[in-house]
């Protein structure tokens, strides 16, 4: 019997012609579509869409070009799909549209910061939001990153936006932080955020985590292109898993699932073991 997951996988779908891994691949809406379906068919409980590539040193695209991109996928899958739709953009006119369009969720890398009427539309439409720690922007986060303490730091800047959110009439219940790895982050960086994954729960969120083909694998690896570093983000992804992450943020869901079902089947029977030996004590 196929188990259900605790953790859920929000499955990637660029419709981008230069998103680090899978740039182009999905940029006509058709491809998109087909990709969504293929994804939610193997078990991604969320499906992502995005208009605007977010890679290291990428350069932002209008709004018009991210909406002609994304907004028609959305209307696509909408009325095929059960599955959550997200948006990922820091945008509130392609958010704005995408809720209109069928998105149940708000992916914001810039956690509101890069649009002040972000609030506004996600506070509004109800919909789910997801707030993630950047340094600076996609074009220059990457240039010599640093921090005196990344943990705390992030930590931080996610509890002050969720606290944000939640004043401007967001719900708690609708909130979940992202620690943005590879967003502005050395390898060093995104290791210690990694080992911190319950500390970042400790802010009383549901936590979010993208290592997928990121290239901090690549680092630990040797050199690797993004479709060569399958077995790597499976590691992260066990990781994550057994630190309690809530969503992993994927392009591979049919191997993300098998490890998924793995971990949380031992998790279980430790749980259940030490539930039985507090019982005869």
């Amino acid at each position: 019997m196929e188990r259900q997951l605790k953790t859920k996988l929000m499955g990637i779908v660029n419709v981008t012609p230069d998103s680090f891994s899978d740039g182009g691949l999905f940029l006509n809406a058709p491809n998109a579509v087909d990709r969504a379906i293929q994804l939610a068919m193997q078990g991604a409980a969320i499906i992502d869409i995005g208009g605007e590539s977010s890679r290291p040193g990428a350069e932002p695209v209008s709004d018009e070009v991210e909406i002609s991109r994304a907004i028609p996928v959305i209307e696509e899958i909408a009325d095929k799909l059960e599955q959550r739709i997200s948006i990922d953009t820091y945008k509130s006119s392609v958010a704005r549209r995408a809720i209109e369009a069928g998105a149940k969720m708000v992916n914001d890398i810039s956690a509101m910061t890069a649009d002040s009427k972000m609030l506004e539309v996600v506070a509004e439409s109800g919909v789910e939001l997801v707030l993630m720690h950047m340094l600076g922007s996609p074009r220059t986060m990457q240039v010599d990153p640093r921090y005196d303490d990344v943990v705390l730091v992030v930590c931080r800047y996610l509890a002050e936006r969720a606290d944000f959110a939640v004043k401007g009439g967001i719900a708690e219940d609708k909130i979940y932080l992202d620690p943005g790895i590879g967003f502005g982050k050395n390898l060093e960086d995104n290791l210690r955020l990694l080992a911190s994954i319950r500390k970042i729960k400790s802010l009383g969120f549901p936590v979010v985590i993208g290592t997928s083909r990121k290239s901090f694998i690549e680092k630990i690896l040797g050199r690797r292109p993004p479709s060569e570093r399958l077995i790597g983000s499976l590691a992260s992804f066990a990781w994550a898993v057994a630190q309690g992450a809530d969503i992993l943020r994927v392009h591979d869901v049919s191997e993300a699932s098998e490890i998924i079902a793995v971990i949380e089947a031992i998790q279980e029977y430790l749980d259940s073991a030490s539930e039985a030996s507090d019982d005869t004590v």
